[in-house]
């Protein structure tokens, strides 16, 4: 059977992963440091006798994870409140945690995959964004800490198969959402959600005319594992190619609650993109992938997770 080592096995994203290998009959070992990670998301994986975790910080030294066929990077903080409150460590594990985790692949023969983020396009001058867009990122903005390392761990990466002829693929990942996000994540979608179910207004920077490109998770999962049966190496992105505007969101999780949907104005945030959207032309030609959860339907599979996970307010 496959094996894998998960790094941020026990985030979001990680999490989701590792069930979904799991379920396809893989061995999977997923490392965390729980600094924005959760055992919890790791419940149904560790009824599994084919899971194990170790709680480490791949920036260090890492533990021997046994014979791999895969090495997986998803290990990083994600969301901006995250970044910003975790600046070094996010740069850390995007050049040293990459850097391991790519030479424990070598190490192993095993073929490593990184999970890189739209963000290395910045805030984009051109629209959609494909993969031969190179970005327009501000180095020294305060979102840096996450566009760069990202930018540097796409570098590394490609520096490793052509150096050394490691199998890597890199794929970009565009604004996912739903179960096992945090309620204080600080994106668009948990945090309307939560705000939602507890009657609170909706806070959105800006005008809210601002757009995002929203992928189910069980979609994007299924994007990831086609992608590693393919002769393929990337950059790919993987994301929905629906924009729909903050404000428009905000409005559809409101009515998917059943809230009265006040909305409170912030300031815009500091290099906050004007739009984000995939094209995801090589994904359909090479996958045959394309999302089939729809806007609406992944919010209520999310808010329904989201009620049974305690997230209103006693």
């Amino acid at each position: 059977m496959p094996r894998a080592l998960v790094t941020g096995g026990a985030g979001f994203l990680g999490s989701h992963l590792c069930d979904r290998l799991l379920a396809d009959g893989w061995a999977v070992i997923a490392f965390d440091s729980l600094i924005t990670g959760r055992r919890e998301n790791l419940r149904d994986a560790e009824r599994d006798p084919l899971f194990s975790f170790v709680e480490h910080d791949v920036t260090l030294e890492l533990p021997d994870p046994g014979p791999l066929d895969w090495v997986l990077h998803f290990a990083s903080p994600a969301s901006p409140p995250d970044y910003f409150d975790h600046p070094i460590e996010t740069l850390r594990v995007g050049a040293l945690g990459t850097m391991r985790a790519l030479d424990l692949a070598r190490e192993r023969d095993a073929g490593f995959l990184l999970a890189s983020t739209s963000e290395v396009y910045g805030d984009p001058a051109v629209h959609p964004q494909a993969e031969t867009y190179w970005g327009n990122v501000n180095p020294v903005g305060p979102r840096s800490v996450y566009d760069e390392s990202k930018r540097y761990a796409e570098a590394l990466t490609m520096a490793y198969m052509r150096t050394y002829g490691l199998r890597t693929k890199i794929v970009r990942i565009f604004n996912t959402f739903g179960p096992r996000m945090r309620k204080n994540d600080g994106r668009a979608v948990p945090n309307f959600i939560f705000q939602a179910l507890n009657g609170r207004p909706l806070t959105v920077h800006g005008d809210g005319s601002q757009t995002r490109s929203l992928c189910y998770v069980d979609d994007l999962i299924e994007g990831f594992r086609r992608f590693l049966d393919v002769d393929q190496a990337g950059p790919m992105n993987l994301g929905n190619p629906e924009e729909v505007t903050i404000l428009a969101l905000a409005n559809v999780v409101a009515e998917t609650v059943h809230a009265a949907g006040n909305v409170e104005f912030l300031p815009r945030l500091e290099d906050d993109p004007a739009v984000r959207c995939p094209d995801v032309t090589l994904a359909r030609a090479s996958l045959g992938w394309e999302p089939k959860v729809t806007l609406r339907e992944g919010l209520e599979r999310t808010v329904a997770w989201a009620r049974d996970a305690g997230w209103v307010d006693s």
